[in-house]
């Protein structure tokens, strides 16, 4: 079983929500909680997660322990913003992990099973990028192996890994979901969400 870092990736604004969007309830636990949730079930010790719009208020809402906050002093330049935080933090810890697996706070959908999968796809290719497909594009949850972690230092913008993934397409093992994991953006797609569960 290789040595895999869990980072969260929840530092954003969530302007397009109109509200804090990591701490909007689904069955009485919040998005941020459900996905730290999630990913403990996979990897109980190194889960990180980067905040940065609201950040106090957000930890001190969640309620789920033996989490590493991470501060994204740099929020406001886009999501490539957390990656390099986040990489730059797991680089200094000297923890020597084989590869870091990235979530995204506003999805949901995703579960153990799924993420179980892709670690031990991972554990199979420990070279490769292991990464969800969306309609053949490449996305998250994804592990990227420790040689990548250099070139993730250098990410910028708001499209966090997407462009990385496109130029890297060739190194990359695609695992389809059942289902495309909505990002949860709008009230709207808020709203609709909970009507579907």
């Amino acid at each position: 079983m290789k040595n895999i870092a869990v980072l969260v990736l929840a530092a954003g604004k969530s302007s397009r929500m109109k509200s804090i969007k990591q701490l909007l309830k689904i069955n009485n636990k919040t998005l941020l909680e459900i996905t730290l949730e999630t990913a403990k079930k996979v990897n109980s010790k190194n889960i990180f997660c980067v905040l940065g719009a609201n950040a106090d208020k957000i930890k001190k809402e969640t309620n789920i322990k033996d989490i590493h906050f991470i501060f994204n002093r740099n929020f406001e330049s886009g999501l490539s913003s957390s990656i390099v935080t986040g990489i730059y933090h797991l680089k200094k810890l000297h923890a020597n992990f084989d590869g870091v697996l990235i979530l995204l706070a506003d999805q949901p959908d995703v579960n153990t099973v799924y993420l179980n999968k892709v670690i031990s796809v991972f554990n199979e290719n420990t070279t490769k990028i292991i990464a969800s497909n969306y309609n053949d594009n490449s996305g998250v949850p994804a592990i990227f192996p420790q040689k990548y972690f250099d070139e993730l230092l250098l990410l910028k913008g708001d499209k966090g890994a997407k462009e990385f993934l496109q130029a890297h397409s060739s190194e990359i093992v695609k695992l389809n979901t059942e289902h495309a994991f909505k990002d949860l953006d709008t009230q709207e797609e808020y709203q609709s969400y909970l009507k579907s569960i």
